[in-house]
């Protein structure tokens, strides 16, 4: 992997080591497996809310108020799950930026950023029952 040299005064895209590298990239795809867990735990959160609404709504389950515990516990565990993730990330960059400067911004956060943002979205539209 050829990295071009940044101009005087300017932080690296990525740091010279290898050791380092491959240290962010592991980093990257251990984000990205958050992002999926996350992402399988709102998706589940919100299928299983609906579709027990929808029998809630038919009379065939007594208790009305349990799908909307359910799907708000799932959009949470995500939601949880993801802010977890990032932070674990964010130490390890930083921990690598101590040794060898980098820029820390990657496209990976921005992914993290969103599915947070969707997180907190579905639990609240869950929770005053917006869907």
């Amino acid at each position: 992997m050829a990295t071009t040299q940044p101009a005087q005064g300017e932080t690296p895209e990525l740091p010279g080591d290898l050791g380092a590298i491959r240290t962010i990239l592991a980093a990257d795809r251990t984000l990205m497996a958050w992002i999926r867990t996350s992402l399988s735990m709102l998706s589940f959160g919100f299928t299983i809310y609906k579709f027990l609404q929808s029998l809630a709504d038919n009379a065939q389950i007594t208790r009305t108020d349990s799908p909307q515990h359910v799907g708000m516990f799932l959009a949470a565990a995500g939601t949880g799950a993801m802010l977890l993730g990032t932070a674990s990330y964010w130490i390890t960059l930083r921990d690598v930026a101590r040794v060898e400067p980098f820029k820390l911004g990657r496209s990976v956060l921005l992914v993290a950023f969103v599915m947070s943002v969707a997180g907190l979205f579905l639990f609240t539209a869950i929770a005053t029952r917006l869907v």
